[in-house]
């Protein structure tokens, strides 16, 4: 009954870790966010629905980091971390098109190409989906080889010494 108690108590106290640590994370980004936007405010009178654009990457892309944070210590931590990979490689391609954007000044016509900064982020994108990857083929292999070390007897002095010498 004891041990029950225990049991309850750190499965509580860890979820109010991941709980208080997912809100700092996302309390951190929100108010970098806030603060580069009064920053970006400007750029909104050239771009049309460039402020919504940001809102929307930033509320999606908090809630990401909250549910991965949430999940963490299981394997649905590394789908959402794959998710915001592709999440973010998704809307860098959907946001941004083909790369080329043309802005009417004063009278003036400019044409911004931006296609290497394109191939830089989606790069950029691709080396965290690998990384997040990776990361979930390293949990499941750490979770494979515990199911096996409970799995198999130990071996015996003689059946070590026989591993040893062939």
């Amino acid at each position: 009954m004891v041990d029950e108690t225990n049991i309850n108590r750190k499965r509580k106290t860890s979820i109010l870790r991941k709980a208080l640590k997912a809100t700092v994370e996302g309390t951190i980004l929100y108010a970098v966010y806030f603060v580069l936007s009064q920053f970006l405010a400007p750029l909104s009178e050239f771009v049309p629905g460039f402020q919504q654009m940001i809102e929307t990457f930033v509320i999606v892309y908090i809630i990401l980091i909250i549910v991965a944070e949430l999940t963490s210590g299981s394997i649905l931590q590394h789908f959402f971390n794959v998710a915001k990979a592709l999440f973010i490689m998704a809307y860098l391609m959907v946001s941004l098109g083909t790369g080329i954007f043309s802005l009417t000044f004063q009278g003036l016509n400019f044409f911004v190409d931006i296609h290497l900064f394109l191939i830089i982020a989606l790069l950029l994108s691709l080396v965290g989906l690998a990384k997040s990857v990776l990361q979930t083929m390293d949990y499941v292999n750490e979770k494979a080889e515990i199911a096996l070390d409970q799995s198999l007897p130990p071996l015996s002095a003689n059946q070590g010494q026989q591993w040893e010498n062939s």
